[in-house]
C-alpha cells in the first residue's frame, strides 16, 4: 500500500543516538487514521506510505551515525524488511553519499536472521569463544552493542 500512497503525513521521529522508538509512531497513526481516512483527508495509502518513510528515514539515520562512529564502508541489510526496495534505495542514496557500498539480499534470504546469527555463532566460535550447553539461554531482546565481539582486534 506504501507505494501507491503519495499525501505524506508527519508522525512522530524518535531517535537517540543510535535508539529508536516506533511506540509512538504506531500509537499516533492509531489515534488519527480513524479520522483522518473518514475525513478523507488521507487515503489508507498516504497514511501507509507515511509510516513507512518515516521509520526507513529513522533506520537510515541510525545506520549512518553506527556506519560513522565504526568507521565502516559498507551495509549489510538483512531480515525481512531489508525485502523493501524502499528501503534499499534510501540505504543505497546515504551510502553512495558516504562513498560506501550497501549489500542487500534477495527473497531467499530476508525471510530472518537466522544467517546473521549463524555468522556471527561461527565467528565466535573459530575466535575461540564457546558456551557450554547448560548456560546456553535465549534473550529476545538482546541488544546488538552488549555482544562481546571477540573475533576483531
Amino acid at each position: 500500500m506504501a507505494e501507491k500512497g503519495k499525501k505524506f503525513l508527519h508522525l512522530p521521529y524518535t531517535v537517540r543516538g543510535m535508539d529508536v522508538s516506533f511506540s509512538g509512531i504506531l500509537s499516533n497513526i492509531e489515534k488519527q487514521a480513524p479520522h483522518l481516512i473518514s475525513s478523507k483527508q488521507y487515503v489508507p495509502e498516504g497514511l501507509c506510505y507515511s509510516l513507512q518513510e518515516t521509520i526507513f528515514a529513522m533506520l537510515v539515520e541510525i545506520t549512518e551515525r553506527a556506519m560513522s562512529h565504526c568507521g565502516s564502508q559498507e551495509v549489510l541489510i538483512v531480515g525481512r524488511v531489508g525485502c523493501n526496495l524502499r528501503l534499499q534505495e534510501m540505504m543505497n542514496i546515504m551510502s553512495e553519499e558516504r562513498g560506501a557500498k550497501l549489500y542487500a539480499t534477495d527473497e531467499r534470504f530476508c525471510i530472518d536472521n537466522g544467517a546473521m546469527i549463524a555468522q556471527a555463532g561461527i565467528e565466535m566460535f573459530q575466535s575461540g569463544t564457546t558456551t557450554p550447553w547448560d548456560l546456553v539461554t535465549c534473550t529476545q531482546r538482546y541488544r546488538t552493542d552488549e555482544v562481546e565481539v571477540t573475533w576483531r582486534s
